[in-house]
């Protein structure tokens, strides 16, 4: 039988997340982060094949007190700030990366808490709130088709998001209240002094939660199994040499109408007869044995109540259930459920951040989407109809 896991009510998340500034970031300081994953997507197109499988193209660090006083000096003295992101490879190959794969059109308060939840609960699994050396927390966006213009919102758009969501993320582990708006862009671009002798994260004297780095990368790769062997093969986490035992488990976000797609057998080409084994047991066996799905459950009126959406899944990883996809029965263990939102909630979907911000209600986009993603939304006017030029401050 599988028990989900309730999701922990974090008031240190809604307290934080409370915090709205009426102001928006500039648009100089939009348009530079906007210049520059233009660049890195345009690099990543042109790129080889080899290199189009991952991408990190920047990391957001965890903070320090030396960076706000650092940054201050900067500006003081007139020197050009901030400065480009920058990928920050970690030390060593960590032990836990938490993926969180998604269009990001854009990310919402329910992208938020899936991370926030799934970081909280790996480390309190580990026994050591304090030491959580070697977890990272990589954000990924799939480009299947660069070369043709996404709707409703571009990539390089999606991806200016993800590094405001990837600051309101580390904002509400650490249990801070908003920053100010051009803080939220600018804040951890690149390697900074630390307070500690750990580069990876920081638990500074006073601080309520954890910090952590957060990646953000590129993918041309469209399924979940080709996805999680590109990040194992990445040089960018230190993959092991050939022939030892890799060190690093990947933890999958997922919702739950994802975990159907993966377990439709028709995702899946025709068996390869080098190997042993069903199409789908080719492709996930490999993918269940460096990673695991941590499965948000999703009542609507599309997928079912919380009772039935646990019925399917407990019909669909059954022995028989199994059996009858050609599946393997060690993957019931790899495969955690987490409540998402509670009954009474207000739905939370990009769909409804997408229509909020179509028709300029801006009061509600932010309760769908964290602050600094909301920031960005409204200061670029991004999924307004009829925008014209000019109309972007």
């Amino acid at each position: 039988m599988i028990n989900p896991t309730t999701m922990p009510h974090d008031e240190m998340l809604e307290h934080s997340l409370k915090a709205q500034s009426l102001l928006l970031p500039s648009a100089a300081s939009r348009r530079a982060l906007t210049n520059f994953f233009t660049r890195a997507l345009s690099a990543f197109q042109s790129s080889s094949d080899s290199a189009q499988k991952l991408q990190v193209v920047c990391t957001a660090p965890p903070a320090s007190r030396s960076h706000a006083s650092a940054s201050a000096a900067a500006q003081a003295q007139g020197e050009p700030y901030p400065q480009s992101p920058a990928p920050i490879p970690p030390a060593k190959r960590p032990h836990t990366l938490i993926v969180l794969d998604s269009s990001f059109n854009p990310p919402t308060l329910a992208h938020l808490r899936m991370a926030t939840s799934a970081v909280e609960d790996t480390i309190k699994k580990k026994g050591n709130e304090k030491d959580i050396t070697g977890l990272r927390l990589l954000l990924l966006l799939a480009v299947v088709n660069a070369d043709k213009a996404p709707k409703p919102a571009a990539f390089d758009q999606r991806l200016a998001m993800m590094w405001a969501f990837a600051r309101d993320v580390q904002r509400a582990l650490r249990g801070e209240e908003d920053e100010c708006p051009d803080e939220v862009l600018a804040s951890g671009p690149g390697p900074k002094p630390h307070t500690t002798n750990n580069p990876e994260a920081e638990q500074k004297p006073g601080q309520q939660g954890p910090d952590i780095s957060v990646d953000i990368a590129l993918t041309s790769k469209p399924f979940f199994h080709e996805k999680s062997r590109a990040i194992a093969e990445s040089e960018f986490y230190k993959p092991p040499a050939e022939g030892e035992k890799d060190t690093m488990e990947q933890v999958i976000l997922a919702g739950y109408d994802t975990l159907i797609r993966i377990f439709d057998p028709k995702y899946y080409g025709p068996p390869d007869p080098s190997r042993k084994g069903t199409p789908i047991q080719q492709a996930l066996d490999p993918f269940f044995s460096r990673a695991k799905l941590r499965v948000t459950m999703r009542p609507d009126d599309e997928w079912g109540s919380k009772q039935e959406q646990l019925a399917h899944l407990e019909s669909l990883l059954s022995e028989e259930g199994l059996a009858k996809m050609g599946g393997s029965k060690e993957w019931k263990d790899r495969i955690e459920l987490v409540e998402g939102r509670k009954d009474g909630e207000e739905i939370v979907s990009s769909t409804y951040a997408r229509q909020a911000a179509e028709r300029e209600e801006w009061g509600k986009l932010t309760r769908l989407v964290s602050p600094g993603v909301g920031k960005w939304i409204e200061g670029e006017r991004l999924y307004v109809v009829d925008v014209k030029p000019g109309d972007v401050d």
